[in-house]
Order: C-alpha cells, then structure tokens, then sequence
C-alpha cells in the first residue's frame, strides 16, 4: 500500500470568515466551493496543502483547548518570520507565543487562528 496526502479537514463556526482568514491572512487561494450560497465547504490550496473548511452543523463540540491529542497545530514556513510576527500582530491576529530560537537553524512562533487553530510560523536556515 502506498499512502499520498490528500487534504486537511477543519470544521468552522463560520466556514466563509474562516475561509477568508486563510486566503487574506496567509495567502490561501480558494479552489472552490460546495453548497450553493451558503457553502457547506470551501476548499482551499494553501502553500499546496489542500483544505477543506466544513460548515460545522449545530451542536458540534467546541475546539479542542490545548494540549491535547489529535493534531495539534499547523505548520508553515515562512522566510522571514520577524517580519511575518510583525505583520500578523499589526492585523491583530492573536499571537500565542512570540518567536522561539528551539535550535541552531529553527525559530518558531505560533498564533491563532479561526476556531481555535493554533498556527505556527517557522522560519528554517
């Protein structure tokens, strides 16, 4: 068996707020959408990474609250992370952490994003 990545799911309160986060915040690029005016889905091509934002049905359970099991964060890489944490904080994104040197060549910063996603930006070199 050979296994090749398909999409990222999220489910949304608001899947078209969400959908626009994505696309001006980080630059995701709407690929389509399912469902008519009220979209039941919005697909989306961030860096190429296909995502699909869900309109979640009444009653679904809150975002999981960090830590916890399941996936934990999205990751992006960016090549100026000073600049990138200097433009989300201007657009009032909600910083989670600032920037983390974790080794030589990795620093990190994570901030959030719709529906409890935590979002990290790291910069590689």
């Amino acid at each position: 068996m050979g296994y090749v990545y398909d999409h990222l799911h999220l489910r949304s309160r608001d899947a078209v707020a969400a959908a626009r986060f994505y696309v001006e915040v980080l630059e995701a690029r709407e690929t389509g959408r399912e469902g008519g005016e009220s979209p039941s889905r919005i697909i989306l091509d961030l860096g190429g990474m296909r995502m699909f934002i869900e309109q979640a049905p009444e009653g679904t359970g809150p975002a999981a609250v960090p830590p916890h099991r399941g996936i934990e964060h999205i990751g992006l890489r960016v090549e100026d992370i000073e600049a990138t944490v200097a433009d989300l904080a201007a657009r009032g994104i909600p910083l989670l952490s600032g920037i983390t040197d974790m080794r030589p060549g990795l620093r990190i910063a994570f901030f959030e994003g719709p529906d409890g996603v935590r979002i990290e930006v790291l910069q590689r070199g």
